[in-house]
């Protein structure tokens, strides 16, 4: 398995597969949007920026994307691409398993949000060892989406998810723990990483 690691990290960071998933990602972004559009028309102007967490999510992961492919790093930008794509795409998929288990069926489109949104969480851990944010771009990004929870759950901004809204009070308590669970899946990558740059920097000149 470890002699297959190398051959896997060389393909993901390959420049034409990194312009693919730029395009794939753009592409999801903008159907995000499109699919909030309902939701954003009858919200007030000052939540606009709030609202479509998952589009809003895979925005973040195309930009830190497109910089890549340029031999650049958005340090804040891959660090909100990483909480916010791990949170609104395990959040997305727990909603819909819920509602399935509620209502009994959530049809294709359902399953096509499931299959989507589990995927947007698996790219941002791939890409662990891709990003180069520091500690205070984590505590930002941080504030960012445990600002968007208030948002979402004090001021009635979340998603709506039909039947399963009646357990709001639940799935506000579910999501500030999921929160705190991405940010902590950042901070682990960032330590990770500094641990393994220190300890190339200790190793003897051969």
């Amino acid at each position: 398995m470890q002699s297959v690691i190398p051959y896997v990290r060389a393909a993901l960071e390959d420049r034409r597969f990194l312009i693919l998933l730029f395009f794939i990602n753009l592409g999801g972004t903008i159907y995000g949007y499109i699919w909030y559009e309902s939701q954003l028309r009858i919200t007030e102007p000052i939540f606009l920026l709030f609202v479509p967490d998952s589009p809003t999510a895979s925005l973040f992961f195309t930009l830190a994307v497109g910089a890549w492919i340029w031999g650049r790093h958005w340090k804040l930008i891959e660090a909100l691409a990483l909480i916010t794509l791990v949170k609104y795409g395990l959040w997305a998929v727990v909603m819909n398993i819920w509602t399935l288990v509620e209502v009994g069926t959530i049809g294709p489109s359902g399953w096509m949000l499931v299959a989507s949104h589990f995927l947007m969480a698996v790219q941002a851990v791939l890409y662990l060892p891709k990003y180069a944010f520091g500690i205070w771009h984590i505590a930002i990004a941080g504030v960012w989406t445990l600002h968007n929870d208030v948002i979402d759950y004090v001021f009635g901004q979340m998603p709506i998810y039909g039947r399963i809204m009646e357990h709001i009070r639940i799935i506000g308590y579910f999501t500030f723990w999921l929160s705190l669970a991405c940010i902590a899946l950042a901070v682990y990558g960032w330590r990770r990483r500094s641990v393994s740059v220190a300890a190339g920097a200790q190793e003897p000149l051969k």
